[in-house]
Protein backbone atom coordinates (compact mmCIF):
# COMPACT_ATOMS: atom_id res chain seq x y z
CA UNK A 1 0.00 0.00 0.00
CA UNK A 2 1.70 3.17 -1.19
CA UNK A 3 -1.11 5.73 -0.94
CA UNK A 4 -1.03 7.79 2.23
CA UNK A 5 -4.12 9.12 4.02
CA UNK A 6 -3.62 12.65 5.34
CA UNK A 7 -5.75 13.66 8.31
CA UNK A 8 -5.97 17.30 9.34
CA UNK A 9 -6.79 17.64 13.03
CA UNK A 10 -5.93 15.35 15.93
CA UNK A 11 -9.14 15.60 17.93
CA UNK A 12 -11.67 12.84 18.50
CA UNK A 13 -12.58 12.43 14.82
CA UNK A 14 -9.04 12.71 13.48
CA UNK A 15 -7.61 10.34 16.08
CA UNK A 16 -10.26 7.69 15.39
CA UNK A 17 -9.85 8.07 11.63
CA UNK A 18 -6.08 7.64 11.90
CA UNK A 19 -6.44 4.48 14.00
CA UNK A 20 -8.97 2.88 11.64
CA UNK A 21 -6.83 3.55 8.58
CA UNK A 22 -3.55 2.43 10.14
CA UNK A 23 -5.14 -0.77 11.46
CA UNK A 24 -6.25 -1.46 7.88
CA UNK A 25 -2.65 -1.11 6.64
CA UNK A 26 -2.89 2.43 5.27
CA UNK A 27 0.02 4.83 6.03
CA UNK A 28 -1.34 7.89 7.85
CA UNK A 29 -0.06 11.40 8.47
CA UNK A 30 -1.88 13.39 11.17
CA UNK A 31 -1.46 17.13 10.68
CA UNK A 32 -2.05 18.82 14.05
CA UNK A 33 -1.42 22.53 14.50
CA UNK A 34 -1.17 22.33 18.29
CA UNK A 35 0.95 23.15 20.22
CA UNK A 36 2.59 25.42 17.61
CA UNK A 37 -0.73 27.14 16.97
CA UNK A 38 -2.84 27.33 20.12
CA UNK A 39 -6.60 27.62 20.56
CA UNK A 40 -8.70 29.28 23.23
CA UNK A 41 -9.99 26.01 24.68
CA UNK A 42 -7.10 23.55 24.41
CA UNK A 43 -4.54 23.30 27.19
CA UNK A 44 -2.05 20.83 25.65
CA UNK A 45 -0.74 19.50 22.37
CA UNK A 46 -2.06 15.99 23.03
CA UNK A 47 -4.32 14.19 20.62
CA UNK A 48 -8.03 13.72 21.45
CA UNK A 49 -7.91 16.37 24.17
CA UNK A 50 -11.26 16.85 25.92
CA UNK A 51 -11.98 20.55 26.25
CA UNK A 52 -15.56 20.65 27.55
CA UNK A 53 -17.17 17.82 29.51
CA UNK A 54 -15.35 14.60 30.43
CA UNK A 55 -18.44 12.52 29.70
CA UNK A 56 -19.31 10.36 26.71
CA UNK A 57 -22.88 10.36 28.03
CA UNK A 58 -25.08 7.27 28.36
CA UNK A 59 -23.52 3.83 27.88
CA UNK A 60 -26.92 2.06 27.65
CA UNK A 61 -26.80 0.36 24.24
CA UNK A 62 -30.36 -1.00 24.44
CA UNK A 63 -32.35 2.11 25.37
CA UNK A 64 -30.18 5.06 24.34
CA UNK A 65 -28.96 6.17 20.91
CA UNK A 66 -25.62 7.42 22.29
CA UNK A 67 -25.04 4.09 24.03
CA UNK A 68 -25.83 2.34 20.74
CA UNK A 69 -23.20 4.50 19.04
CA UNK A 70 -20.72 3.38 21.75
CA UNK A 71 -21.60 -0.24 20.92
CA UNK A 72 -21.12 0.24 17.18
CA UNK A 73 -17.73 1.88 17.67
CA UNK A 74 -16.57 -0.92 19.97
CA UNK A 75 -17.66 -3.50 17.38
CA UNK A 76 -15.55 -1.65 14.79
CA UNK A 77 -12.44 -1.74 16.97
CA UNK A 78 -12.59 1.96 17.79
CA UNK A 79 -9.64 3.43 19.65
CA UNK A 80 -11.66 6.23 21.28
CA UNK A 81 -14.02 3.76 22.97
CA UNK A 82 -11.14 1.45 23.94
CA UNK A 83 -9.37 4.32 25.70
CA UNK A 84 -12.63 5.55 27.25
CA UNK A 85 -13.22 2.10 28.73
CA UNK A 86 -9.61 1.92 29.93
CA UNK A 87 -9.77 5.27 31.71
CA UNK A 88 -13.40 5.14 32.86
CA UNK A 89 -14.56 6.90 36.03
CA UNK A 90 -17.66 6.09 38.09
CA UNK A 91 -20.58 8.10 36.67
CA UNK A 92 -23.75 6.09 37.26
CA UNK A 93 -25.08 5.01 33.86
CA UNK A 94 -22.84 7.41 31.96
CA UNK A 95 -19.36 6.80 30.52
CA UNK A 96 -17.09 9.45 32.02
CA UNK A 97 -13.30 9.38 31.82
CA UNK A 98 -10.18 10.80 33.40
CA UNK A 99 -9.61 13.37 30.67
CA UNK A 100 -5.81 13.68 31.01
CA UNK A 101 -5.20 9.92 31.16
CA UNK A 102 -7.60 9.37 28.26
CA UNK A 103 -5.90 11.91 26.01
CA UNK A 104 -2.44 10.62 26.94
CA UNK A 105 -3.56 7.07 26.20
CA UNK A 106 -4.84 7.98 22.73
CA UNK A 107 -1.69 10.00 22.01
CA UNK A 108 0.63 7.18 23.08
CA UNK A 109 -1.19 4.55 21.00
CA UNK A 110 -1.24 6.67 17.85
CA UNK A 111 2.37 7.86 18.11
CA UNK A 112 3.53 4.28 18.71
CA UNK A 113 1.78 2.90 15.62
CA UNK A 114 4.33 2.10 12.88
CA UNK A 115 2.06 3.42 10.11
CA UNK A 116 1.19 6.74 11.77
CA UNK A 117 3.23 9.94 11.61
CA UNK A 118 2.24 13.09 13.47
CA UNK A 119 3.33 16.35 11.84
CA UNK A 120 2.93 19.52 13.88
CA UNK A 121 1.91 22.56 11.91
CA UNK A 122 -1.08 24.36 10.45
CA UNK A 123 -2.71 23.42 7.15
CA UNK A 124 -4.14 26.58 5.62
CA UNK A 125 -5.44 25.46 2.22
CA UNK A 126 -7.36 22.65 0.58
CA UNK A 127 -5.10 20.25 -1.40
CA UNK A 128 -5.79 19.46 -5.05
CA UNK A 129 -4.76 15.80 -4.91
CA UNK A 130 -4.14 12.93 -2.53
CA UNK A 131 -6.46 11.38 0.02
CA UNK A 132 -7.47 13.77 2.81
CA UNK A 133 -9.80 13.89 5.79
CA UNK A 134 -10.35 17.28 7.39
CA UNK A 135 -11.38 16.83 11.02
CA UNK A 136 -10.43 20.23 12.38
CA UNK A 137 -13.34 20.44 14.77
CA UNK A 138 -15.14 23.45 16.18
CA UNK A 139 -11.94 25.49 16.49
CA UNK A 140 -10.87 25.35 12.86
CA UNK A 141 -8.17 28.00 12.32
CA UNK A 142 -9.10 31.28 10.69
CA UNK A 143 -6.93 30.68 7.62
CA UNK A 144 -8.32 27.21 6.96
CA UNK A 145 -11.86 28.38 7.67
CA UNK A 146 -11.45 31.08 5.03
CA UNK A 147 -10.13 28.51 2.55
CA UNK A 148 -13.15 26.26 3.17
CA UNK A 149 -15.53 29.20 2.80
CA UNK A 150 -13.86 30.27 -0.45
CA UNK A 151 -14.11 26.74 -1.87
CA UNK A 152 -17.75 26.21 -0.92
CA UNK A 153 -18.90 29.70 -1.88
CA UNK A 154 -20.86 29.72 1.35
CA UNK A 155 -20.56 31.74 4.51
CA UNK A 156 -19.11 29.83 7.46
CA UNK A 157 -21.87 28.99 9.88
CA UNK A 158 -21.12 29.46 13.54
CA UNK A 159 -22.49 28.96 16.99
CA UNK A 160 -20.86 29.28 20.38
CA UNK A 161 -19.80 26.58 22.82
CA UNK A 162 -19.45 27.28 26.52
CA UNK A 163 -17.15 25.39 28.92
CA UNK A 164 -18.08 24.43 32.49
CA UNK A 165 -15.78 25.22 35.44
CA UNK A 166 -13.76 22.62 37.37
CA UNK A 167 -13.46 22.64 41.17
CA UNK A 168 -10.81 21.15 43.47
CA UNK A 169 -12.62 18.43 45.43
CA UNK A 170 -10.88 19.15 48.74
CA UNK A 171 -12.30 22.68 48.76
CA UNK A 172 -15.93 21.50 48.80
CA UNK A 173 -17.71 21.65 52.17
CA UNK A 174 -18.91 18.07 52.68
CA UNK A 175 -20.97 19.05 55.72
CA UNK A 176 -23.37 20.51 53.14
CA UNK A 177 -22.69 18.39 50.05
CA UNK A 178 -23.05 14.61 49.68
CA UNK A 179 -22.17 11.88 47.19
CA UNK A 180 -24.97 10.20 45.22
CA UNK A 181 -25.84 9.36 41.61
CA UNK A 182 -29.34 10.29 40.55
CA UNK A 183 -31.77 7.48 41.46
CA UNK A 184 -28.73 5.65 42.93
CA UNK A 185 -27.98 4.48 39.41
CA UNK A 186 -25.04 2.12 38.95
CA UNK A 187 -24.02 -1.46 39.64
CA UNK A 188 -21.36 -0.71 42.24
CA UNK A 189 -21.29 1.50 45.32
CA UNK A 190 -18.69 3.68 43.59
CA UNK A 191 -21.04 4.26 40.66
CA UNK A 192 -24.03 4.86 42.94
CA UNK A 193 -22.06 7.62 44.69
CA UNK A 194 -20.34 9.07 41.61
CA UNK A 195 -21.72 12.62 41.82
CA UNK A 196 -21.17 15.33 44.38
CA UNK A 197 -24.45 17.12 45.20
CA UNK A 198 -25.02 20.63 46.57
CA UNK A 199 -28.63 21.32 47.71
CA UNK A 200 -30.47 24.62 47.55
CA UNK A 201 -33.54 25.92 49.31
CA UNK A 202 -36.07 28.00 47.35
CA UNK A 203 -34.59 31.21 48.81
CA UNK A 204 -31.05 30.17 47.90
CA UNK A 205 -32.13 29.23 44.38
CA UNK A 206 -33.92 32.54 43.82
CA UNK A 207 -30.90 34.51 45.04
CA UNK A 208 -28.64 32.45 42.79
CA UNK A 209 -30.83 33.15 39.74
CA UNK A 210 -30.86 36.88 40.54
CA UNK A 211 -27.05 36.94 40.75
CA UNK A 212 -26.72 34.88 37.59
CA UNK A 213 -28.92 37.21 35.57
CA UNK A 214 -27.19 40.33 36.90
CA UNK A 215 -23.61 39.06 36.40
CA UNK A 216 -21.11 40.46 33.91
CA UNK A 217 -21.08 38.39 30.72
CA UNK A 218 -18.61 37.99 27.88
CA UNK A 219 -19.46 40.38 25.06
CA UNK A 220 -19.36 39.28 21.44
CA UNK A 221 -17.32 41.05 18.80
CA UNK A 222 -19.11 43.11 16.20
CA UNK A 223 -20.60 40.88 13.53
CA UNK A 224 -20.76 37.77 15.72
CA UNK A 225 -24.09 36.26 16.57
CA UNK A 226 -24.77 34.12 19.60
CA UNK A 227 -26.37 31.08 17.99
CA UNK A 228 -26.05 28.39 20.66
CA UNK A 229 -26.53 24.66 20.31
CA UNK A 230 -29.42 23.75 22.62
CA UNK A 231 -27.52 20.82 24.14
CA UNK A 232 -24.76 23.09 25.42
CA UNK A 233 -26.47 26.31 26.51
CA UNK A 234 -24.73 28.64 28.98
CA UNK A 235 -26.59 28.65 32.28
CA UNK A 236 -27.26 32.39 31.98
CA UNK A 237 -29.04 31.80 28.66
CA UNK A 238 -31.16 29.06 30.25
CA UNK A 239 -31.97 31.26 33.25
CA UNK A 240 -32.95 34.10 30.93
CA UNK A 241 -35.55 31.81 29.33
CA UNK A 242 -37.35 31.50 32.66
CA UNK A 243 -36.50 31.42 36.35
CA UNK A 244 -37.47 27.75 36.67
CA UNK A 245 -35.56 26.55 33.59
CA UNK A 246 -32.43 25.51 35.52
CA UNK A 247 -34.50 23.78 38.18
CA UNK A 248 -36.00 21.57 35.49
CA UNK A 249 -32.64 21.17 33.74
CA UNK A 250 -29.15 20.69 35.22
CA UNK A 251 -30.32 21.70 38.72
CA UNK A 252 -33.32 19.36 38.93
CA UNK A 253 -33.63 17.82 42.42
CA UNK A 254 -35.30 14.54 41.37
CA UNK A 255 -33.80 11.17 42.26
CA UNK A 256 -31.67 12.59 45.07
CA UNK A 257 -31.92 12.51 48.88
CA UNK A 258 -29.92 14.94 50.98
CA UNK A 259 -27.79 12.74 53.24
CA UNK A 260 -27.56 15.56 55.79
CA UNK A 261 -31.31 16.25 55.86
CA UNK A 262 -33.18 13.28 54.34
CA UNK A 263 -36.62 14.46 55.48
CA UNK A 264 -36.50 17.68 53.47
CA UNK A 265 -36.38 17.59 49.69
CA UNK A 266 -34.05 20.21 48.16
CA UNK A 267 -35.67 22.80 45.93
CA UNK A 268 -32.75 22.51 43.49
CA UNK A 269 -29.47 20.57 43.37
CA UNK A 270 -26.17 21.42 41.72
CA UNK A 271 -24.28 18.28 40.68
CA UNK A 272 -20.53 17.92 40.21
CA UNK A 273 -19.02 14.98 38.32
CA UNK A 274 -15.57 13.51 38.93
CA UNK A 275 -13.12 14.80 36.33
CA UNK A 276 -10.05 12.65 37.02
CA UNK A 277 -9.27 9.19 38.37
CA UNK A 278 -7.75 10.54 41.58
CA UNK A 279 -11.03 12.23 42.41
CA UNK A 280 -9.27 15.53 43.09
CA UNK A 281 -11.16 17.46 40.40
CA UNK A 282 -14.91 17.78 39.80
CA UNK A 283 -16.68 19.66 37.00
CA UNK A 284 -20.02 21.39 37.61
CA UNK A 285 -22.49 19.45 35.47
CA UNK A 286 -24.38 21.54 32.92
CA UNK A 287 -22.80 24.80 34.13
CA UNK A 288 -21.36 26.00 30.84
CA UNK A 289 -21.05 29.75 31.17
CA UNK A 290 -20.11 32.97 29.44
CA UNK A 291 -19.81 34.92 32.70
CA UNK A 292 -16.59 36.83 33.18
CA UNK A 293 -14.08 35.21 35.52
CA UNK A 294 -14.65 37.52 38.49
CA UNK A 295 -18.41 37.09 38.25
CA UNK A 296 -18.06 33.30 38.07
CA UNK A 297 -16.26 32.99 41.40
CA UNK A 298 -18.76 35.31 43.10
CA UNK A 299 -21.86 33.57 41.72
CA UNK A 300 -20.67 29.96 42.04
CA UNK A 301 -19.60 30.47 45.64
CA UNK A 302 -23.26 31.18 46.44
CA UNK A 303 -23.86 27.45 45.94
CA UNK A 304 -24.08 25.67 49.34
CA UNK A 305 -20.88 23.68 49.78
CA UNK A 306 -18.90 25.79 47.32
CA UNK A 307 -18.54 28.91 49.49
CA UNK A 308 -14.77 28.38 49.75
CA UNK A 309 -14.29 26.47 46.49
CA UNK A 310 -11.07 26.81 44.56
CA UNK A 311 -11.31 26.52 40.78
CA UNK A 312 -8.84 24.52 38.69
CA UNK A 313 -10.47 26.02 35.60
CA UNK A 314 -13.15 28.64 35.18
CA UNK A 315 -15.76 28.46 32.48
CA UNK A 316 -15.45 30.13 29.10
CA UNK A 317 -16.96 30.54 25.68
CA UNK A 318 -15.57 30.01 22.21
CA UNK A 319 -16.64 30.13 18.62
CA UNK A 320 -17.65 26.83 17.07
CA UNK A 321 -17.78 26.60 13.29
CA UNK A 322 -19.50 23.97 11.20
CA UNK A 323 -20.37 23.41 7.55
CA UNK A 324 -23.72 23.25 5.83
CA UNK A 325 -23.05 19.57 5.18
CA UNK A 326 -26.37 18.68 3.49
CA UNK A 327 -25.42 20.94 0.57
CA UNK A 328 -21.64 20.39 0.56
CA UNK A 329 -20.95 16.70 1.30
CA UNK A 330 -21.94 13.52 -0.53
CA UNK A 331 -23.11 10.32 1.16
CA UNK A 332 -19.48 9.23 1.70
CA UNK A 333 -18.63 12.55 3.41
CA UNK A 334 -16.63 13.81 0.40
CA UNK A 335 -16.64 17.48 -0.51
CA UNK A 336 -18.69 17.54 -3.70
CA UNK A 337 -16.45 20.12 -5.34
CA UNK A 338 -13.24 18.27 -4.33
CA UNK A 339 -13.95 14.54 -3.90
CA UNK A 340 -10.36 13.85 -2.82
CA UNK A 341 -11.28 15.56 0.48
CA UNK A 342 -13.56 14.18 3.16
CA UNK A 343 -14.77 16.00 6.27
CA UNK A 344 -15.41 14.43 9.66
CA UNK A 345 -16.22 15.40 13.23
CA UNK A 346 -17.92 18.49 14.58
CA UNK A 347 -17.15 20.61 11.53
CA UNK A 348 -19.70 18.47 9.65
CA UNK A 349 -22.49 19.47 12.02
CA UNK A 350 -22.54 16.66 14.55
CA UNK A 351 -22.37 17.56 18.22
CA UNK A 352 -20.56 15.64 20.93
CA UNK A 353 -17.39 13.63 21.48
CA UNK A 354 -18.99 10.32 20.53
CA UNK A 355 -20.66 11.61 17.39
CA UNK A 356 -17.44 13.33 16.28
CA UNK A 357 -15.36 10.20 16.76
CA UNK A 358 -18.00 8.11 14.98
CA UNK A 359 -17.86 10.37 11.92
CA UNK A 360 -14.07 10.02 11.95
CA UNK A 361 -14.46 6.26 12.00
CA UNK A 362 -16.85 6.33 9.04
CA UNK A 363 -14.79 8.78 6.99
CA UNK A 364 -11.75 6.57 7.46
CA UNK A 365 -13.58 3.41 6.41
CA UNK A 366 -14.88 5.13 3.29
CA UNK A 367 -11.33 6.34 2.51
CA UNK A 368 -9.83 2.89 3.16
CA UNK A 369 -12.23 1.29 0.70
CA UNK A 370 -11.44 3.93 -1.92
CA UNK A 371 -7.66 3.60 -1.51
CA UNK A 372 -7.78 -0.20 -1.65
CA UNK A 373 -10.27 -0.26 -4.51
CA UNK A 374 -12.72 -2.40 -2.56
CA UNK A 375 -16.10 -0.61 -2.61
CA UNK A 376 -18.26 -0.90 0.49
CA UNK A 377 -21.94 -1.79 0.42
CA UNK A 378 -24.27 1.12 1.27
CA UNK A 379 -24.14 2.09 4.93
CA UNK A 380 -27.37 0.87 6.61
CA UNK A 381 -29.48 3.87 7.58
CA UNK A 382 -30.96 1.86 10.46
CA UNK A 383 -27.66 1.88 12.35
CA UNK A 384 -26.80 4.76 14.68
CA UNK A 385 -23.91 5.79 12.43
CA UNK A 386 -26.06 5.45 9.33
CA UNK A 387 -28.88 7.53 10.79
CA UNK A 388 -26.48 10.27 11.84
CA UNK A 389 -24.48 10.49 8.59
CA UNK A 390 -27.69 10.34 6.57
CA UNK A 391 -29.00 13.32 8.54
CA UNK A 392 -25.95 15.51 8.01
CA UNK A 393 -25.42 14.62 4.34
CA UNK A 394 -28.97 15.00 3.11
CA UNK A 395 -31.63 14.12 5.64
CA UNK A 396 -31.58 17.52 7.33
CA UNK A 397 -33.17 20.66 5.96
CA UNK A 398 -30.25 22.70 4.59
CA UNK A 399 -31.88 26.08 5.26
CA UNK A 400 -32.23 25.40 8.98
CA UNK A 401 -29.28 23.01 9.48
CA UNK A 402 -27.94 23.03 13.03
CA UNK A 403 -25.54 20.73 14.97
CA UNK A 404 -27.17 17.44 15.93
CA UNK A 405 -26.58 14.77 18.57
CA UNK A 406 -27.46 11.19 17.70
CA UNK A 407 -31.01 10.41 18.86
CA UNK A 408 -33.81 7.99 18.08
CA UNK A 409 -35.69 10.76 16.27
CA UNK A 410 -33.24 10.20 13.38
CA UNK A 411 -34.19 6.51 13.10
CA UNK A 412 -36.75 5.12 10.68
CA UNK A 413 -39.83 3.68 12.44
CA UNK A 414 -40.09 -0.05 13.14
CA UNK A 415 -43.23 -1.47 11.59
CA UNK A 416 -45.87 -2.69 14.03
CA UNK A 417 -44.68 -0.76 17.08
CA UNK A 418 -46.85 1.94 18.61
CA UNK A 419 -45.62 5.44 19.26
CA UNK A 420 -45.92 7.55 22.40
CA UNK A 421 -44.33 7.32 25.82
CA UNK A 422 -45.92 4.00 26.80
CA UNK A 423 -44.37 2.13 23.91
CA UNK A 424 -41.01 3.83 24.13
CA UNK A 425 -39.09 1.03 25.89
CA UNK A 426 -40.11 -1.62 23.36
CA UNK A 427 -39.57 0.79 20.49
CA UNK A 428 -36.04 1.73 21.57
CA UNK A 429 -35.11 -1.92 22.08
CA UNK A 430 -36.37 -2.66 18.57
CA UNK A 431 -34.28 0.20 17.18
CA UNK A 432 -31.11 -1.06 18.86
CA UNK A 433 -31.68 -4.73 17.96
CA UNK A 434 -32.23 -3.80 14.32
CA UNK A 435 -29.19 -1.51 14.32
CA UNK A 436 -26.86 -4.09 15.82
CA UNK A 437 -27.78 -6.73 13.26
CA UNK A 438 -27.35 -4.28 10.38
CA UNK A 439 -24.04 -2.95 11.72
CA UNK A 440 -22.56 -6.43 12.15
CA UNK A 441 -23.57 -7.33 8.62
CA UNK A 442 -22.02 -4.14 7.21
CA UNK A 443 -18.76 -4.63 9.12
CA UNK A 444 -18.46 -8.23 7.94
CA UNK A 445 -18.80 -7.04 4.33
Amino acid sequence: MTQTLHIVGGGMAGSEAAWQAAQAGIPVVIHEMRPKVETFAHQTGKLAEMVCSNSFRSDDHEQNAVGLLHWEMREAGGLIMEMADTHQLPAGGALAVDREAFSQGVTDRLRAHPLITVEEGEITSLPDDGHWIFATGPLTSTALGEAIAAETSAESLAFFDAIAPIVYADTVDMTKAWMQSRYDKGETEEERTAYLNCPMTKEQYEAFIDALLASDKTEFHEGETAGYFDGCLPIEVMADRGRETLRFGPMKPVGLTNAHDPENKPYAVVQLRRDNKLGTLFNIVGFQTKMKYGAQTDVFRMIPGLEDAKFARLGGIHRNTFMNSPTLLDEQMRLKSRPNIRFAGQITGVEGYVESAAMGLLAARFAIAEIKGTPLPPLPQDTAMGALVHHITGGAEAKTFQPMNVNFGLFRPVDGLKGGRKGRKDRYKAYTDRAKAAWKEWLSA
